[in-house]
């Protein structure tokens, strides 16, 4: 099966390194150099510059431009597209379907993970669909289909931006370490096996169990989580759940 990708940003470009080993994998831009640039990375793809009038009658596309993008994109698309998988943040079904004309529509979002396989995606649309997109998209991770647009804007909050979070959280662990006298390397080292080993955790346990099993009375972790309540992580990382979400509805208001 050949996958188109329009746009060649960073999630193209990972969405492209995950997937070309069980698709073929055409990627279309406007900035050619640029497109050259991705190929010499990932020769295995091919490439194309986004024609005035570009022809995806047929074609099995992926929309991975930004959102402001869309209409300047798309009014440079002719014919039917197959199916039309946008991972645009907040940019709804109906929306896409006045722009851009395809048999099947289907919302997606991945992240960057995709690249390494490890993406954990949602994805909501045409019910003809599910099968396949769950197919395509488990092919580079974890993969869940929701039941509405509303859905997968909260789930965008988690699976989307929540590697932004989690990368903030790992930089702020290191530099603990480091103020507390810490080499850089070795802290960097320490905070990645913790993530790995969390992870595998996290399959199997609840948070609060996992929590409660480390914290021992009047403990180190203790002392720590107790630090962390006082300057309120919690709320602050369910605050920026919410702004996640109500950005992506923001954006479907338009």
């Amino acid at each position: 099966m050949k996958l188109t990708i329009i746009g060649n940003g960073v999630m193209a470009q990972s969405l492209a390194m995950g997937l070309l080993k069980n698709y073929e994998i055409e990627m279309i831009g406007r900035d050619i150099n640029k497109l050259k640039i991705i190929k010499e990375k990932i020769p295995q793809i091919e490439i194309k510059q986004l024609e005035d009038k570009e022809d995806i009658s047929g074609k099995n596309i992926l929309f991975c431009v930004k959102p402001f993008a869309l209409e300047s994109v798309a009014i440079r698309l002719v014919g039917t597209a197959n199916i039309m998988i946008s991972i645009l943040a907040g940019t709804r079904l109906d929306f896409l379907k006045k722009h851009i004309k395809a048999r099947n529509y289907v919302r997606a979002m991945p992240n960057i993970a995709a690249s390494v396989l490890q993406s954990m995606t949602t994805v909501t649309g045409d019910l003809e669909t599910k099968e396949l997109s769950v197919k395509l998209f488990s092919s580079i991770g974890q993969c869940v289909w929701v039941q509405t647009e509303n859905q997968l804007d909260i789930a965008t909050a988690i699976a989307g931006s929540g590697p932004a979070f989690l990368s903030l959280v790992a930089e702020a662990l290191a530099d603990g370490a480091v103020k507390a006298g810490l080499d850089r390397h070795l802290s960097a080292q320490l905070v990645q096996g913790l993530f790995t080993g969390t992870s595998v955790l996290l399959k199997h346990s609840q948070p609060s169990f996992i929590k409660d099993s480390v914290m021992s009375p009047g403990g180190t972790t203790a002392a720590g989580y107790a630090k962390l309540e006082e300057c309120n992580v919690r709320n602050a990382m369910i605050k920026a759940v919410e702004e996640a979400y109500n950005k992506a509805c923001e954006l479907a208001k338009k």
